[in-house]
């Protein structure tokens, strides 16, 4: 395994790639998407690609948010945050992303769960909360 996760996903062209099909996916899928009701996805996309190619070892350096901040007052619970990981493995899998690179990328993600999650439920599908505030767009 030469090179870092950043390089071995294909460098932020393949992230962006990645993370639009994925964000695309999300949107669709009636199990999260009222979490994004009122999310700017132009911003969302860039700051999960700031992060993603951050984390991964590439040269961007992520700005947005904490991710405690950014989900506060969102509601989101674990099988939503299960959800969502599931989608991204979907879109990997589509993208024809190695298993051992899909392991490393959902290790970075998972640590992430408590940040996120609020509601220690496996319910999906429930509705953003009306004291979520958006970040602003970009």
């Amino acid at each position: 395994m030469d090179g870092s996760l950043y390089e071995r996903l294909g460098g932020v062209d393949a992230i962006t790639a990645v993370t639009r099909a994925a964000v695309d996916r999300q949107m669709k899928d009636d199990r999260i998407n009222q979490k994004y009701a009122r999310t700017n996805v132009d911003r969302l996309i860039k700051e999960f690609v700031d992060q993603i190619c951050q984390a991964t070892g590439g040269p961007c350096t992520y700005t947005g948010r904490s991710m405690t901040e950014a989900h506060h007052n969102m509601g989101v619970t674990n099988g939503e945050f299960q959800a969502f990981v599931e989608d991204v493995v979907a879109i990997l899998d589509g993208f024809k992303v190695g298993k051992a690179e899909q392991d490393e990328l959902l290790n970075i993600l998972a640590p992430l769960q408590g940040e996120i999650v609020e509601v220690d439920s496996d319910q999906v599908g429930t509705p953003l909360p009306s004291a979520f505030t958006p970040a602003p767009a970009l």
